[in-house]
């Protein structure tokens, strides 16, 4: 498959009817109009496009030239977006980001992330076969340039740790994605968060938009859960925030 049926595919997978009211719904537990989003692994923008429609400001970073570019061509006239071309990671300088041209979702700058996928169930098939050498920036230096942010978001396919070792601040609210192939980085995580402030934690597994628990939980609970997740969950994205009713699931 070519890099642009395999971007054209995400497009389909993150863009179908519906999608958008239901993102834009659970994103308002976040973020309000004026206020700024982190969007750390912008893919094909789906999460950008929803923040936007809430009326948040975004910093959306993409560091996949092919990407950066369907992000220009999707927000370049937009002025409540800037896009920055980089990856995010625990200092700056520079990194080489591996690239799976039949899946661009999962490009990383972790090789351990991709010795853990090898033969993984779920896993099966999937191939780095490029990389490229590109800028690290970090969640200060993005902060320090565009403002404190009140809710970032960060897939970076296994380079969620390191990208948190770049941030000396609580946020308001933070998500990051974490994988049962790779339970030890989303435990760092949980353990840099703590470290920052008093967060609380919830999760949703998949793409479900629905939190697990009916309360939030501690880091180490947090870490408990998803270390007795049976490998079939696959991923999931933990929320941390400093304002635990945005991370309680509300009455239907």
């Amino acid at each position: 498959m070519t890099t642009a049926r395999a971007i054209g595919r995400s497009l389909r997978l993150y863009y179908p009817p519906g999608r958008a009211e239901r993102l834009d719904a659970f994103h308002r537990r976040f973020l309000g109009p004026g206020e700024l989003a982190f969007d750390i692994g912008a893919h094909v923008g789906d999460r950008t496009a929803s923040f936007r429609r809430i009326g948040a400001r975004v910093v959306a970073v993409e560091p996949q030239p092919r990407l950066a570019r369907l992000l220009r061509l999707l927000f370049g006239r937009d002025p409540g977006v800037a896009r920055v071309a980089a990856l995010v990671g625990a200092e700056a300088g520079e990194a080489v980001l591996r690239l799976n041209t039949a899946n661009p979702t999962v490009a990383t700058a972790s090789p351990d992330f991709i010795a853990a996928a090898d033969g993984a169930p779920g896993w099966e098939g999937q191939r780095w076969d490029a990389e490229i050498a590109l800028s690290v920036t970090t969640l200060d230096a993005l902060a320090a340039a565009h403002g404190r942010p009140d809710f970032v978001k960060i897939d970076v396919e296994g380079y969620e740790a390191a990208a948190l070792a770049g941030l000396s601040f609580a946020p308001r609210t933070l998500s990051f994605e974490f994988t049962t192939i790779q339970r030890g980085v989303a435990r760092e995580c949980l353990e840099r968060l703590a470290a920052l402030g008093p967060l609380a934690f919830n999760a949703c597994l998949g793409e479900s938009m629905e939190f697990a628990h009916a309360a939030p939980l501690d880091a180490a609970g947090m870490a408990s859960w998803i270390a007795a997740l049976p490998a079939e969950a696959n991923s999931g994205d933990v929320y941390a925030s400093l304002e635990p009713a945005r991370i309680t699931p509300q009455p239907a």
